[in-house]
């Protein structure tokens, strides 16, 4: 609000005392009444991700200014009209990407338009939009007066100043007149309508427009004024989605990683990135102590967008690890180089700023893979490193070195708590718990074979699917959580969240399922569930039939092993896993008594396989390779 003079003088004023900035406790509308002008401010995230762009493809000497590039760029119109708008301004949701499909924009006034149409009221006019810009429909004039003003939006009615031109058109309005009515129109007051109609349909019997017509131009501008945006509003919001667009469509590793830096706190968004960073060829790396940045960095291939590139995932991102920790971190890597060892990361970083909780988030989510591949014996090691972080920081403090300083700073390891490290399927679920989704793997990647015994369909193919009919489908997920709630006659029903390695995605479970399902819906478990859905507002609404075990349907899918061994010594160990009955065979490849000669031995004795126990024999020394059958 802006006023002649200190605001204080003119309205009453609050101040939250969380924020600096004090508030008018008038509205809006009598706040314009006692003499001040309301100015509406937009922080847009989305300029900053451009901002991000630039600035990461100028670390690899691009020079982009994102303000003067071409609005006719053929790779970004030829994206849209593919509907491949994930971290598209504007462009993003379900809805509006199915639409753009259908238009195939080649222009950005179809932006402006498609931007503006796209409200309740408005979004009517967008199939006749689309059939009259591809010539399968003429466009439709109520009077020839109109086909001036709306050849451009093909008939369609589209902005806010078109309401106003019609209005000085056809009804001899003014220009402030014309205001007026459109700001009746948006703010859908009785009083104001009654006067204009009669208003608009007396001007337009002077211009020769029939009372009949002028009702009709009346009502539909009616109903598309309390919804429409003004042309400059949709220009600038288009104009933005096409520089994002832009970016994406030819440079998308620094988009893309730009976008994540942006959402940096925000994990189902990051995995909606990592999801289509994947569908582009780009490998999201994990975090990385001696690679990473504190934000989101990348290498991208010379051409910038065919395929391939690799974006490396923010340290800060990690969760409970803050900014201010990693940008210490990066800074002193920096400075005196990468870290040789835990040792070495011990002795140079400064134990004030990363705590045990983050220490122990890091390595979880894979970030010391360099310097040691045991992320167990790191956890459990996390106090013995980082009191050696503090006497280090003490001794620097102090000016302080030991007698065996040289030695000291050469030293690459220390006396970590000894044990293995987690299986696979542990390893994962410690991942998820650090970044908040699987990004090394998936827990379902061990179930590859009997998922497709079981005739499960990925999450994501439901979604592909452009029919956007009654789905009915066979799933598998690991679950993330499970919100439980009754319904208005009591009865319990849950809403169940998972992942699987498409997406993650979410099922409900009523009353009669869930009694069943119950002891299996807890996170980390991976089941089996069947489904049927409707597709509601662009968002697939699954209900869940019913909830098996994974491991014990894919037990009964009879999927077998065949173990090779480096060396017979295993063979003892095999046996004793091997004790749960079931449909899979299992075969034994060992070293022959002749060089290169193997023995191939196929057990009688048919055994449950599952993820634990393939994990559990990968894990053997002398087990060299198993492989699924």
């Amino acid at each position: 609000m802006i006023g002649d003079r200190p605001l204080d003088e003119i309205v009453p004023l609050y101040r939250d005392p969380r924020s600096e900035m004090p508030v008018t406790q008038f509205d809006y509308e009598d706040a314009e009444k006692a003499g001040l002008v309301k100015f509406d401010f937009l922080g847009l995230k989305t300029l900053t991700v451009i901002a991000k762009t630039e600035e990461l493809l100028k670390a690899r000497g691009i020079s982009l200014d994102t303000q003067r590039i071409d609005f006719g760029d053929a790779r970004t119109f030829d994206m849209l009209s593919r509907g491949e708008c994930v971290g598209v301004f504007q462009l993003e949701s379900q809805g509006m990407r199915d639409l753009i499909k259908k238009l195939r924009p080649d222009h950005i006034n179809d932006l402006v338009a498609l931007v503006a149409l796209y409200r309740p009221g408005p979004m009517d006019s967008i199939p006749k939009y689309i059939a009259c810009k591809h010539r399968r429909e003429k466009p439709d004039y109520l009077h020839p007066m109109l086909e001036p003003i709306l050849s451009e939006t093909f008939g369609v009615m589209t902005y806010q100043e078109d309401v106003m031109r019609i209005a000085r058109e056809l009804a001899g309005y003014s220009m402030g007149e014309a205001d007026l009515l459109r700001r009746a129109m948006g703010k859908k007051i009785p009083s104001e309508m009654a006067q204009h109609r009669d208003r608009f349909i007396k001007g337009g019997k002077e211009r020769g427009v029939s009372a009949n017509v002028s009702e009709q131009i009346f009502e539909q501008a009616a109903k598309f004024a309390g919804y429409g945006f003004n042309k400059g509003h949709a220009a600038a919001y288009a104009q933005v989605a096409y520089q994002t667009a832009y970016l994406k469509a030819n440079y998308p590793v620094e988009f893309l990683a730009a976008s994540m830096t942006l959402d940096t706190g925000n994990t189902d968004r990051l995995n909606v990135f990592r999801q289509e960073a994947a569908r582009l060829g780009v490998e999201v790396r994990a975090p990385d102590i001696n690679r990473s940045q504190a934000f989101f960095a990348c290498d991208a291939p010379d051409d910038g967008h065919g395929g391939g590139g690799v974006i490396y995932y923010a340290l800060a991102a990690v969760k409970n690890v803050g900014r201010q920790a990693m940008d210490h971190v990066v800074a002193i890597r920096e400075q005196d180089g990468p870290f040789k060892s835990i040792a070495d990361f011990a002795r140079r970083i400064d134990p004030r700023l990363i705590n045990k909780r983050a220490f122990e988030s890091l390595v979880r989510a894979g970030a010391f893979e360099a310097l040691h591949k045991n992320r167990r014996q790191l956890v459990q090691s996390a106090d013995i490193i980082l009191g050696d972080a503090a006497r280090n920081m003490r001794d620097r403090d102090m000016g302080q070195a030991s007698l065996f300083g040289a030695v000291e700073n050469t030293r690459h390891s220390l006396p970590l708590v000894a044990l293995d490290d987690w299986p696979v399927h542990e390893r994962l679920a410690e991942e998820f718990s650090a970044i908040g989704f699987y990004l090394s793997g998936h827990p379902l990647d061990a179930y590859v074979q009997s998922l497709k015994r079981l005739g499960v369909t990925p999450y994501a193919e439901l979604l592909a699917d452009a029919r956007r009919s009654s789905v009915k489908a066979t799933l598998a997920g690991t679950v993330i959580r499970k919100q439980e709630r009754r319904g208005k006659s009591g009865d319990p029903f849950a809403f169940v969240a998972l992942s699987d390695p498409s997406a993650m995605f979410e099922v409900m479970v009523f009353s009669e399922a869930l009694a069943n399902a119950r002891p299996l819906l807890e996170a980390g478990r991976s089941i089996l569930l069947r489904v049927v859905g409707d597709w509601i507002d662009d968002e697939l609404k699954l209900r869940t039939i019913s909830v098996d075990d994974l491991d014990a349907a894919a037990a009964q899918a009879g999927e077998g092993l065949k173990i090779r061994l480096s060396d017979p010594a295993p063979i003892p160990v095999i046996a004793r896993e091997l004790k749960v009955a079931g449909k899979g065979l299992i075969t034994l490849i060992v070293p022959g008594d002749v060089d290169n000669q193997e023995v191939e031995i196929a057990l009688a004795k048919r055994v449950q396989v599952t993820p634990q126990l393939k994990s559990t024999l990968a894990s053997l020394s002398g087990v060299a390779e198993i492989e699924t059958v």
